[in-house]
């Protein structure tokens, strides 16, 4: 029996595994092999890190975007310390307060436009650096690609690295959609993250065609030395680590799967990002760099729209008060699914 809906717009969480992943962890379940990590496939794993994001890059997999948030921050600042990011940060608005919970730093949140930090605005919080009243900034966070779709371009990021060093704090990227932001540079991962002087990544894969896992990046030496422990206590230690990582070794390896995979969804999302947009009555609320759409359309036209559309709830709407809908595309994403949305909002509208 399926429960499954047709292909809807409403987060590249919805998607299913992409074939040649599936394949990879077949091929993991042949035999026996080590656990907790000492296995064939995550060393493998371990290597293409390696060879992507510089030689000292350390690789731990995990089970979820939430856990790798969550235990990077527990890794990098000490309870009394602070992270700075975005007001709409996932680990803000999206992580069920665990940030808080479970490492007792405060979170120092910006408004900022189209998801994106600036050095000033996290040099703002200078001011009561030194006050034991105040919680105490120790770490930046931003997310690549962001929230709204967004890409910080090379130099966004080693400016907010270098202001981050300059103030005796750290850069940790939130990389939930990495792959789709390094697509739409045309850059590497490690030439958008290591070389521009981020500290630490949370690496996704799951909303890249991965079925289930995570990686925190520490990637410069003597960053988070006992991170072994803050795993294990974080409750991120996958007994059959074998199993994440046999689909890191497949994304990774020559074929660049996520590479491909990202190119896709980016394109499909810039496809209809350029239709929509020519629309009357259709405003984007956001440019369109990575896999997300994010537009506003006039407020009798959004139950229609959801209503044209196959499936139980295809999209978001994402700003009640703006009437901003979000659309995100993912590897499985077809033109037809995408001129099928276009068509109904054509019609709504």
């Amino acid at each position: 029996m399926s429960y499954a809906d047709p292909r809807g717009f409403a987060s590249d969480n919805r998607s299913g595994v992409h074939p040649e992943v599936l394949a990879a962890i077949e091929a993991a379940n042949e035999g026996h092999a080590e656990s907790y990590g000492d296995d064939g496939w995550t060393h493998a794993a371990e290597d293409l890190f390696r060879k992507h994001f510089g030689p000292h890059a350390v690789a731990y997999p995990l089970f979820n975007g939430t856990g790798a948030n969550v235990l990077a921050i527990a890794a990098l600042t000490r309870d009394y310390e602070a992270v700075i990011c975005a007001a709409a940060a996932h680990i803000a608005v999206d992580e069920g307060g665990a940030p808080e919970r479970h490492t007792g730093s405060k979170l120092l949140t910006i408004e900022v436009e189209h998801g994106k930090l600036t050095p000033a605005e996290i040099a703002d919080f200078e001011s009561r650096r030194g006050d034991k009243h105040a919680a105490q900034p120790r770490l930046v966070s931003v997310t690549q690609a962001t929230e709204v779709g967004t890409v910080y371009t090379i130099a966004e990021l080693a400016a907010l690295a270098d202001t981050a060093h300059e103030l005796g704090m750290l850069l940790h990227v939130d990389g939930a959609r990495l792959a789709n932001a390094a697509a739409s540079l045309g850059a590497g991962l490690g030439e958008m993250t290591t070389d521009a002087g981020v500290d630490a990544v949370s690496f996704g894969a799951t909303k890249n065609g991965g079925l289930v896992g995570d990686v925190i990046l520490f990637l410069r030496e003597g960053l988070a030395p006992d991170f072994e422990w803050v795993r294990k206590q974080g409750m991120q230690l996958a007994s059959k680590t074998r199993f994440i990582s046999a689909q890191l070794e497949a994304m990774l390896g020559e074929g660049e799967l996520w590479r491909r995979t990202a190119e896709h969804a980016n394109a499909m999302a810039a496809r209809l990002g350029r239709a929509v947009e020519a629309i009357d009555g259709v405003e984007l609320a956001h440019p369109v760099e990575a896999n997300g759409v994010f537009a506003t359309l006039p407020r009798e036209a959004i139950d229609p729209v959801m209503e044209a559309m196959p499936g139980h709830h295809p999209f978001y709407v994402w700003d009640e008060g703006t009437n901003c809908v979000r659309w995100l595309c993912s590897w499985d994403t077809t033109e037809e699914d995408v001129d099928g949305l276009i068509e109904a909002v054509r019609a709504a509208v």
